[in-house]
């Protein structure tokens, strides 16, 4: 579809909404187009993507110290 400037303008909402759903949506000067109205593709993350590229301690799930409890709900302790 085409439409010109200021009809983009009053409807851009529903124009943006159409090229959402896959149609082609080109905004005219005097007749001749000059912009498309196209969505952004956004990367979906991929599960399992990140394998290899950690790994964690075998005690990532052991109970916390007091010592690690109490920073965890005091916030860091530094020393003096």
């Amino acid at each position: 579809m085409e439409v010109n400037i200021h009809e983009a303008k009053t409807h851009l909402s529903r124009l943006i909404e159409r090229a959402l759903a896959g149609e082609e949506v080109i905004v005219a000067k005097a007749g001749k187009p000059v912009v498309r109205i196209t969505p952004i593709a956004v990367k979906k993350p991929i599960l399992g993507s990140a394998r290899g590229t950690f790994t964690l301690p075998p005690d990532w799930d052991a109970p916390m110290t007091d010592e690690e409890l109490a920073e965890w709900e005091d916030g860091p302790v530094f020393p003096k």
